[in-house]
């Protein structure tokens, strides 16, 4: 994987479960589904380490398309208001799907400034 935006990946592989993508800055560690393509994935929880202060987040991922598909499903069974709204306190939004889409955009929010207003802080390691 090559990020389009700052980070370079040192690491990248299963460990159990997680899909763990290791950068210069970070580590994240993905859990998709076992069976799941990781080019396609577009609903994840990952937890992500900042390698300058060792620092924990976590947050889940979502693709603008599974967020529709969600609330449409939503408007079907009654949740959420008929499917009316979308709330996820640690939810990030991304334009793609992919582990290697969601990576850059974890590189992006740490260049913006905008880290820690988008995943839950978990604690230090």
């Amino acid at each position: 994987m090559t990020c389009d935006i700052q980070c370079t990946t040192v690491q990248q592989g299963w460990d159990g479960p997680w899909y763990r993508i290791r950068t210069d800055r970070f580590e994240a560690s993905f859990l998709p589904g076992a069976d799941e393509n990781l080019d396609a994935v577009c609903n994840v929880d990952v937890e992500v380490r900042l390698l300058g202060d060792g620092s924990r987040w976590s947050g889940t991922v979502f693709t603008i398309a599974e967020v529709e598909r969600l609330m449409d499903h939503w408007a079907r069974t009654g949740e959420n208001a008929n499917g009316h709204y979308f709330r996820c306190s640690d939810g990030l939004i991304v334009r793609r799907p992919g582990i290697t889409s969601m990576t850059q955009a974890i590189d992006a929010l740490l260049d913006s400034g905008e880290f820690d207003q988008a995943l839950q802080r978990l604690g230090t390691e």
